[in-house]
């Protein structure tokens, strides 16, 4: 699919090639969830098309699911074109779907939507405004102070210590390498496909059955970051055990102080390679672009995942809304 024309609005299909355009709005804007990334958002279109346009001097990006258009990000701008920029886009996607109730703003992050409740001029629009519109909170990034997670220091975080020491013990000859997605590629993609079947197997039936319907999305991520690694500017580590590799992660840099992680995969059999590998990166997203905390993103709703990331004592957790209409 190429270019789509709604209510007269011409929205470009969201490529590569769409990278520096979206770098640019995204460059005046001071945030730190791990969504407001062109490669975030690019690697997890699955089964969806992107597609986007400039609105009211802001970008706009939207995906096309099932015939119906939501949008990914919030409008992209200056505080005072996002209200109107929102509101047009609500007017591009009600046209276009088969009902409003599919239309929707996702991953708003909280001075958006400040700026979207509060920059009507007259108390009565605002209230209009209320009145036409739901705001939902829906999940938190997890962000932590980099040194935190290299030192990890203190009783918190005696259990991970435990484990990284246990994993150099036990596997002395492991060798850290930088991803090369060409070198390792193959690899990756067999780890990855061992990390789902180690996953279901030791999951009851009915959690297998879920777990499998959304993994789709995550193996197209993991193959589009391999594609296209050098034209993202992502940044990633290895790690061999006896010649095999045994996980692998990638991240980048969101603002000047914060790093994300976008994937990490380890050996589910491996024992404390996890809590190794997150380290080591860790180290690395700091010496590389000199940030002071980094984001790994929402639970995405799973309950062991979330305790996972509480674990680690993040040291902020950032909200992010979606706007639905009324």
């Amino acid at each position: 699919m190429g270019s789509l024309t709604v209510n007269k609005h011409k929205l470009k299909r969201f490529a590569i090639a769409s990278k520096p355009v979206m770098e640019k709005y995204l460059s005046k804007l001071e945030v730190d969830l791990s969504d407001y990334t062109f490669a975030a958002n690019f690697i997890w279109l699955a089964n969806s098309s992107g597609f986007y346009a400039i609105i009211n001097k802001c970008f706009c990006l939207f995906v096309m699911t099932g015939g119906e258009l939501t949008m990914l990000l919030p409008p992209l701008g200056k505080k005072k074109h996002i209200n109107d920029a929102i509101i047009k886009c609500f007017e591009i996607m009600n046209s276009n779907n088969s009902s409003p109730y599919y239309s929707r703003i996702d991953y708003v992050q909280s001075s958006m939507l400040e700026e979207f409740v509060q920059s009507a001029d007259e108390a009565q629009s605002m209230f209009e405004m209320l009145e036409s519109y739901i705001v939902e909170k829906k999940l938190v990034d997890y962000v932590y102070e980099v040194d935190a997670l290299i030192e990890l220091r203190g009783n918190s975080y005696h259990t991970k210590r435990t484990e990284i020491n246990k994993f150099i013990k036990s596997y002395s000859d492991y060798v850290i390498e930088p991803l090369d997605s060409v070198k390792h590629k193959d690899e990756i993609v067999h780890l990855f496909n061992k990390w789902v079947s180690d996953r279901v197997r030791y999951m009851p039936k009915e959690e297998a059955e879920v777990f499998l319907e959304g993994i789709h999305q995550e193996r197209h991520a993991v193959k589009q970051m391999l594609k296209h690694y050098e034209a993202l500017s992502l940044l990633g580590l290895v790690i061999y055990i006896n010649g095999e590799l045994k996980g692998f992660t990638v991240g980048e840099r969101i603002s000047k102080d914060t790093a994300t992680v976008i994937i990490e995969k380890t050996d589910f059999e491996v024992l404390g390679c996890a809590q190794f590998i997150f380290r080591e990166f860790s180290k690395m997203l700091k010496e590389h672009y000199g940030v002071a905390y980094i984001n790994v993103g929402d639970d995405m709703g799973f309950e062991n995942l979330r305790k996972v990331k509480m674990s680690y004592r993040p040291f902020k957790l950032v909200p992010k809304y979606t706007i639905y209409q009324k």
